[in-house]
């Protein structure tokens, strides 16, 4: 890939990862279990709370994502090499954690880009707010992943000829 697609990729995932940041940050901030249960949804105060845990979780990687993005972007040198293995990481810690969290509090189904339906399907129904949040951040986390799934095989398929010529 040429540096000005990675760049390009680069400020895409900025700003997809910085709004995806500021929605889930504010909604932490807004909202308690307490707050939650009072919508409507399962009112399984358990299961909102992994729910909340699962966002949390998103936000710190999103945000640790977003500030290396930025100080990639700002460095006074581009290293092509550098920037792709940090769009590698995205790609496998920011995006599959939205679409699959590890604590398995919600999931992807597979079939919602034929049906025209959200992705995100639940094991209980959320509470309104966080359905709702996490229906503004799908679109976002699903064009990045379309724009990084190169990564997932190229970066790795690339390591591993690196390290079987540096180990023959």
């Amino acid at each position: 890939m040429n540096n000005q697609l990675v760049m390009t990729q680069l400020e895409e995932v900025r700003d997809v990862l910085g709004t995806s940041v500021r929605k889930i940050s504010h909604f932490l901030n807004q909202y308690s279990i307490q707050q939650l249960l009072e919508e409507e949804g399962s009112h399984d105060k358990g299961y909102y709370a992994l729910l909340l845990k699962a966002l949390r979780r998103l936000e710190v990687f999103c945000d640790e994502a977003y500030e290396k993005v930025q100080g990639l972007m700002n460095s006074q040198s581009f290293h092509r090499p550098v920037a792709e293995k940090a769009l590698y990481g995205i790609y496998h810690q920011c995006i599959m954690e939205f679409f699959s969290p590890k604590s398995d509090a919600w999931g992807e189904d597979s079939r919602a880009a034929y049906t025209g339906k959200n992705a995100i399907t639940y094991f209980h129904q959320p509470p309104y707010a966080l359905r709702k949040l996490m229906n503004e951040l799908e679109d976002g986390f699903q064009q990045i992943r379309e724009d990084l799934a190169f990564y997932e095989s190229d970066y790795f398929n690339r390591k591993n000829d690196t390290n079987k010529r540096s180990s023959s």
